[in-house]
């Protein structure tokens, strides 16, 4: 007869804990549940030294049952974390979700608000930026690569910080209260000048990208136009390609010029020194640069952007040079109204 000196078998549950804290570590323990893990880590290292301490007992007083017990409640706290991780990763997995749909609708919202003004090309190259970002963080967030994507994000919001940065004096000008009422008060006064004289007068709203001509004060027809390409802020100096703001006139008709026929306006008058000396003191200009001037009104197409003058389709150039003559009021504003594209884009910003 024979005696088998086996002892007691090795619990199972030491293989399950051990598959387990694998399956921790792939799920992401140590980045969702850093200390926890750690805890489970150091658990089932005790668990193993235990076992491996009655293993080392002679096979008679080898007993397992407090290690198995030890191995159970580990297994029940993995269980637990395993669930606590995945809810962590969904949590996290939303948030960036929430991250991605705001910063598209940021993007798509500062894009409208770029299309609105020439200077928007500006803007539109760093959205471009923040498209490429916004398209990798969504990639590393479907890979479950949350730091990554959000490292991504924050390269994003710098790209969407400048570029609202780039449109913001714009968008001020244009959302002023104070600036649209003199705008306003402008077009009223030229309007009622034509009506009292029973003249033709000319009105340009460049957010609207529209010429208008007025006829004994009512409105004759408009036209759509081109403006510089900074064409939406106000001219200070020569080559700023800003298109002028204020009322002017016209002091020469040019049947031939280098687009098409032209009719050459006042600038600068004493409102655009005025406002050129006074940026030259606050250093906004440099020394050396001159306010410039031959501002026209001519044709060779409303499409693209000019160097500060407003351009028309020659058809269009043909009608107005035949209405208006010299000393014809010309009066270029932002907008005369207060719900006007830029205000409307910017709303939920």
């Amino acid at each position: 007869m024979f005696f088998r000196c086996t002892g007691p078998p090795i619990p199972r549950e030491v293989k399950q804990a051990e598959i387990l804290e694998h399956d921790l570590w792939g799920t992401g323990g140590p980045q969702y549940a850093p200390q926890e893990y750690q805890s489970y880590k150091f658990a089932l290292r005790k668990a193993k030294d235990d076992l491996i301490r009655e293993s080392s007992k002679f096979f008679l007083f080898r007993d397992y049952g407090y290690v198995q017990a030890e191995l159970r409640a580990l297994l029940k706290e993995g269980e637990r974390l395993r669930i606590a991780i995945q809810n962590r990763k969904d949590s996290r997995a939303s948030g960036v979700e929430r991250q991605i749909a705001a910063a598209q609708a940021r993007i798509e919202k500062l894009g409208r608000l770029a299309s609105t003004v020439n200077e928007g090309y500006l803007a539109r190259r760093t959205l471009t930026k923040a498209g490429v970002a916004l398209i990798e963080a969504d990639l590393l967030h479907k890979k479950g690569e949350f730091d990554s994507a959000q490292e991504r994000f924050n390269r994003l919001n710098g790209y969407l910080g400048d570029a609202q940065e780039t449109l913001a004096p714009i968008f001020t000008r244009y959302t002023d209260q104070t600036q649209i009422a003199k705008w306003r008060r402008w077009v009223e006064e030229t309007v009622s000048e034509s009506r009292n004289r029973g003249s033709v007068a000319i009105v340009v709203s460049k957010i609207d990208r529209r010429l208008i001509l007025y006829q004994t004060g009512s409105l004759f027809k408009s036209y759509p136009i081109a403006i510089g390409r900074n064409g939406s802020s106000s001219k200070l100096h020569a080559g700023d390609r800003a298109t002028p703001e204020g009322k002017y006139w016209i002091v020469r008709k040019l049947s031939m010029s280098k687009y098409y026929k032209a009719l050459l306006i006042n600038y600068p008058n004493e409102d655009d020194k005025d406002m050129f000396v006074s940026a030259k003191k606050r250093g906004k200009i440099p020394r050396s640069v001159g306010i410039g001037g031959r501002v026209e009104i001519h044709g060779g197409g409303k499409d693209g952007m000019t160097y500060g003058c407003i351009a028309l389709d020659n058809d269009h150039m043909d009608e107005i040079f035949a209405m208006v003559d010299v000393g014809t009021n010309v009066t270029i504003v932002g907008s005369t109204d207060d719900d006007n594209d830029i205000s409307s884009a910017l709303e939920g910003l």
